[in-house]
């Protein structure tokens, strides 16, 4: 494959730029700061990190890459860092993958993906950054996609290959990345993020015999608002309904898209579009667009199909307002729990965490059915670490205009508030009461199908310094950070003016994923 690509002379030694990240994030890790450290999500060790790359099952493997930078807690030239699991359950911390070493990619290898090759070799495609002018960003980016590929079993090793795709500057404003590639009968496809010359919001679509040479099909869509600029990580993929229709989701990460209600009250937000597609010809939304997540901390999810036929993804909790006390930790950043990605058949999109993720559970602690009085609160959990929540709350019988759970609960009186609004019917996360970091609120709409009219299932996963919350069996999710005080950090059952009755409480405490079993344990001191 590789004798197809020119060659390119490195601008940096490969094993010299990551032998020097690699002493740069551990000597972050050695003086991390474990407060908020996450127990059972995918984080570095130490530096900031930010969209999942190269998603993948490889001989015998679950792959995570992820865009790093190793030098500080704060964002800069990116690289590739790199988790393994053979289970999906406990995970092994490898090397870093990638550094900055060609002159394509001097300031950054950006996001990408991964496919196997006809031949079984693990492929990688990923866009390689640089500034306009050479030194800063305002003059704009010169992006260009890349080729790379595993010379290891254990994907460890990558062997970069040069350029495929250079950008068509005169029709491109800056932004032009974040490869996504796929097989469909004997056609690769690939499609990436572009902000055109006119600073619409676009994917590309390319098509391929041999992943190397590649032909610019068509425009596969533009943002219908103009204020979005830019569609970045793109995801594109089939799923088909139990009744076996095929449905295609389209997905990205919009830029410039500005807040409205409920919707887009993120700095950037990631949503999908469920329609129609076949090669050849455009793609056909059917469905109107949906936020991926209603939460704080969500943007830039990628998917990958497992060997199984599920459809997996994950997102990057992306702390964008500041404060973002983290840095002061020596670490930035962490991924979402893995999601399976289903569809009904009304093309009704699920996302729900890998059946994996229960064999995380220590135990199971049945609560039963709860009734709580007007403004009575109940000490669930006195102090939790890392738990899942399971709770189903009897709206019909429930007068409370709020019910739901107080977590990370602390002795000065902060918390982050996950509940039920009965005025507005959304589940919330309202950070009003947080000691660190941005506040606000962010709410969830609840679907009002006859089967949910009585009742709401939430299923809660409370970590050191996030929480994550799955609506209905998947029909809403929300994904933000919650940074509690020093001290125990309670879980505390509330009823806000009215009474409550809450059918089912299951608790689960969780084990950690075991990412830095052969690390230094580091701090915890507030």
């Amino acid at each position: 494959m590789s004798n197809h690509i020119p060659c390119y002379q490195p601008i940096l030694d490969d094993e010299m730029a990551l032998s020097k990240a690699e002493k740069s994030i551990k000597a972050l890790s050695a003086e991390r700061n474990d407060r908020w450290y996450p127990l059972f999500h995918i984080a570095s060790n130490g530096g900031w990190i930010n969209d999942p790359n190269g998603l993948c099952f490889y001989k015998g493997r679950w792959h995570v890459y992820y865009q790093l930078h190793p030098f500080s807690a704060t964002w800069g030239p990116m690289h590739w860092g790199h988790v393994s699991s053979a289970d999906m359950i406990t995970w092994r911390r490898e090397p870093i993958a990638m550094a900055p070493t060609l002159e394509q990619e001097k300031d950054g290898v950006f996001s990408g993906s991964a496919a196997i090759d006809d031949d079984g070799t693990l492929t990688f495609f990923y866009t390689g950054h640089r500034w306009a002018n050479g030194h800063d960003g305002s003059d704009g980016e010169w992006q260009v996609q890349m080729l790379a590929e595993a010379t290891d079993d254990n994907a460890i090793h990558l062997k970069k290959l040069g350029m495929i795709i250079d950008c068509p500057r005169e029709a491109v404003n800056s932004h032009f990345r974040d490869p996504k590639v796929w097989k469909q009968g004997d056609t690769w496809y690939l499609i990436h993020g572009v902000s055109s010359a006119n600073k619409r919001g676009q994917i590309w679509l390319y098509t391929s015999n041999d992943l190397v040479h590649w032909n610019f099909d068509r425009v596969l869509f533009e943002h219908d608002d103009p204020q979005v600029f830019m569609l970045e990580c793109p995801d594109f993929y089939p799923l088909q309904d139990n009744a076996g229709h095929t449905w295609w989701v389209l997905c990205f990460s919009a830029m410039g898209s500005k807040a409205k209600g409920f919707m887009n009250r993120n700095l950037n937000n990631a949503g999908y579009l469920v329609g129609s597609w076949e090669p050849g010809s455009a793609f056909h939304p059917l469905r109107e667009f949906k936020l991926w997540d209603w939460g704080h901390n969500f943007y830039a999810p990628q998917s990958f199909r497992a060997p199984d036929g599920r459809q997996i993804m994950y997102g990057w909790m992306s702390p964008f307002v500041p404060p973002i006390p983290m840095q002061d930790d020596g670490w930035c950043g962490q991924l979402t729990l893995p999601r399976e990605i289903t569809v009904d058949e009304q093309g009704d999109v699920r996302s729900n965490p890998v059946n994996e993720i229960t064999q995380l559970r220590i135990d199971d602690i049945t609560c039963g059915s709860l009734s709580l009085n007007v403004n009575e609160h109940r000490v669930l959990i006195e102090d939790a670490q890392a738990v899942e929540i399971e709770m189903d709350i009897d709206i019909a019988h429930s007068s409370a205009e709020r019910v739901g759970l107080k977590i990370h609960s602390t002795d000065d009186g902060a918390y982050t508030y996950v509940a039920y609004d009965a005025q507005i019917q959304r589940v919330v996360i309202d950070r009003q009461a947080t000691a660190y970091g941005d506040r606000g609120y962010r709410a969830a709409p609840v679907p009002v199908e006859t089967e949910h009219l009585n009742s709401l299932k939430l299923r809660i996963f409370v970590d050191r310094g996030s929480v994550e919350v799955f609506i209905n069996e998947g029909t809403e999710a929300m994904s933000s950070y919650s940074f509690p005080s020093a001290g125990r950090r309670s879980v505390i059952l509330m009823s806000e003016s009215g009474e409550a009755l809450i059918s089912s409480v299951h608790i689960h405490h969780l084990k950690s994923i075991g990412l830095d079993t052969d690390q230094p344990a580091g701090r915890t001191a507030q």
